[in-house]
């Protein structure tokens, strides 16, 4: 079973803007071929931390309009939301390690 969810432009605001958790948000299109790398990694960290960081993956060609108010020019793009405000982002495919010291100091907090 997964812990990551659909976003899209219609439930973008509740599961990622109003969430209580920090979220981590993969802007992400099938067509990407660093996205499908990063892809294992994502779900990785989203089961490694479930219950401390809710996890959205955004198919930027199906939802512009989240895409488009973010400014997203590049996919992959992990981008790092707490208190409805984007608070960091990752361009690009990175290691897992990376990704994860980036989320580090927003979820560390949580208990």
């Amino acid at each position: 079973m997964s812990n990551i969810i659909e976003g899209t432009d219609f439930n973008f605001q509740k599961e990622v803007l109003e969430s209580n958790l920090p979220v981590l948000v993969d802007f992400w299109a099938p067509w990407c071929g660093p996205c499908r790398m990063v892809a294992p990694i994502v779900e990785e960290i989203a089961n490694e931390y479930a219950g401390k960081l809710k996890v959205v993956k955004l198919n930027t060609d199906e939802n512009f309009g989240v895409a488009t108010q973010y400014g997203i020019m590049s996919i992959p793009t992990l981008g790092i939301f707490k208190n409805g405000k984007l608070v960091d982002a990752v361009i690009g495919a990175v290691p897992k390690y990376h990704l994860v010291s980036k989320i580090k100091p927003y979820i560390d907090n949580i208990n």
